[in-house]
């Protein structure tokens, strides 16, 4: 296996097919094959054993992709948008290998030893850089190899980096893909950027079903809605943010709904309520899809598919209206476990931490190796349930969790709560330090124009849950922070809010 035989496939099937940019100038899939054959010269030339990325969405990126994959080196994408150190940092931890950026990533990444730095545009207007790109030679098929590194967020310690061999990545597209199964007209915009996980299987599923890739660079909302419409874009996927941005520009607009969008899929984060269902009503014809997964499951484990979407905007059940807070179901191929923490299964509809397994796992660290246990599962460290029907429920991080006087407490839930009041947009809940409790519950919320007060958002939750879980401070902010790929950062809200948990006379 090799994600490279993704591009030979789609090359050999459509290869005079758009497979990046505007039908009028874009790059075909057979012109992408012939580029990729000749940055894996290159790539080959240079003793650098990786190929790292420092650039936002352009054609250079699935060049430098399937380029290093057919050299058989690992391709590294990082946050451009790092801090100077924080991005040396990582890019030190990549070398020695050949660095592709734009102006200022590539000039970022010349002062580090170990890494050839090249521009963007230098890279694309001489891919193979004076190497013999006449006769590239064969990929590796040996399925273990390294495809793809990728540096975890860090929401809550310094990133680590995840391992996705090619056996890990093929898996995941044949298993989830039809092969050339998109039309020729249609297209998908890629919104996220190319370090996350997201944009890596973009790249490779669009390749295989053999759909135009429509790159936005830097998101912005009015952007997205304008980009869709002029490239006639069929598919896209975003992080609940995004969505959330994009359903606020188009009411911004006069409420009128979108119909060229055949499918949207989200993930990455927790979707409001409130934003999918105003999505459902903006997109009528849209097949929509929540994605679950993670860096290290090689992106999607679990589906909540178009009808279950459009059965919960318009059912009477609430066990069916309840779904759309759902991730869905596993895919085929993959297995979900929910454990107690002495790893026992638990019942359905009890919390536990989720498990996975399958073929597209990998699991698997630079730092800390494999974290698969003797059965091939791994430990994804968020907590959930699933109900009798087979559906799984995201609760969030373990590390998120609220301890109360020894009551564990799930934010998720009652940030549900304060997220059905019309009045606010965004609400996080977390733990502050309490000496009498141990934690106290704290909300961050932000409010739209029309002003709810702490005292009613009190009430409401203690309305809806046990006394225990009504916030003992609710703070309105402006907005909560995020990292690039729409993660709350609640350890940035830890803490800026720890000073509410000082005083034990509370």
């Amino acid at each position: 296996m090799n994600v490279m035989m993704l591009l030979e496939m789609a090359a050999s099937g459509l290869g005079d097919r758009v497979a990046v940019g505007s039908l009028e100038n874009g790059i075909t899939y057979q012109q992408l094959f012939e580029q990729a054959g000749e940055a894996a010269a290159r790539f080959r030339a240079d003793p650098g054993a990786k190929v790292v990325l420092c650039d936002e969405s352009s054609p250079a990126v699935p060049v430098a992709l399937f380029g290093a994959a057919w050299a058989g080196m690992p391709y590294v994408p990082l946050n451009y948008r790092l801090p100077d150190d924080d991005l040396r940092g990582l890019a030190e931890r990549s070398t020695p290998g050949v660095a592709i950026g734009d102006d200022a990533g590539a000039s970022r990444l010349r002062t580090v030893d170990g890494l050839t730095a090249v521009t963007r545009d230098t890279f694309l207007a001489d891919r193979a850089g004076g190497a013999d790109a006449t006769t590239p030679g064969d990929w590796s098929m040996d399925p273990e190899e390294i495809a793809v590194l990728l540096f975890t967020s860090g929401t809550t310690g310094a990133p680590k980096s995840a391992v996705l061999r090619h056996k890990h990545l093929v898996s995941y597209i044949l298993g989830s893909v039809e092969f050339m199964g998109a039309g020729e007209n249609e297209a998908t915009i890629v919104s996220v950027p190319p370090y996350h996980v997201a944009g890596v299987s973009a790249m490779l599923s669009s390749v295989y079903a053999g759909r135009r890739i429509v790159q936005l660079p830097k998101f912005d909302a009015d952007d997205w809605i304008d980009t869709v419409e002029r490239e006639n874009v069929t598919h896209a996927m975003v992080v609940p943010t995004m969505l959330a941005r994009i359903v606020e520009a188009l009411d911004a607009r006069g409420g009128e709904p979108m119909l060229s969008v055949r499918a949207l899929s989200y993930g990455g984060g927790k979707m409001p309520e409130p934003v999918i269902r105003r999505a459902l009503d903006l997109f009528p014809i849209t097949n929509f899809v929540n994605a679950y997964g993670l860096t290290e499951t090689s992106s999607t484990i679990a589906l909540l598919g178009p009808d279950d979407h459009r059965i919960a905007q318009y059912s009477e059940d609430e066990s069916e209206r309840a779904r759309l807070k759902s991730a869905g179901r596993p895919l085929p191929g993959v297995e979900v476990s929910i454990r107690d923490p002495e790893f026992n299964e638990v019942a359905p509809g009890e919390v536990g931490e989720i498990y996975v397994r399958g073929e597209q796992v990998a699991g698997e660290y630079v730092e800390k190796g494999s974290l698969l246990d003797d059965g091939g599962w791994f430990p994804t460290r968020d907590g959930g349930f699933i109900d009798d029907a087979g559906y799984l429920f995201i609760q969030g991080r373990n590390d998120d969790v609220i301890i109360r006087g020894g009551e564990n407490m799930s934010p998720g839930e009652i940030e549900d709560v304060m997220l059905t009041d019309t009045r606010v947009k965004e609400a996080a809940a977390i733990g502050v330090p309490d000496v009498e409790w141990g934690e106290k519950v704290v909300a961050v919320v932000v409010r739209h124009d029309d002003a709810c007060t702490e005292a009613e958002l009190q009430d409401l939750i203690r309305s809806r849950l046990r006394s225990s879980r009504v916030p003992a401070h609710i703070v309105f902010v402006d907005e909560l922070p995020y990292n690039d790929t729409g993660k709350l950062l609640r350890r940035v809200l830890r803490e800026d809010h720890a000073h509410l948990g000082d005083d034990p006379t509370d």
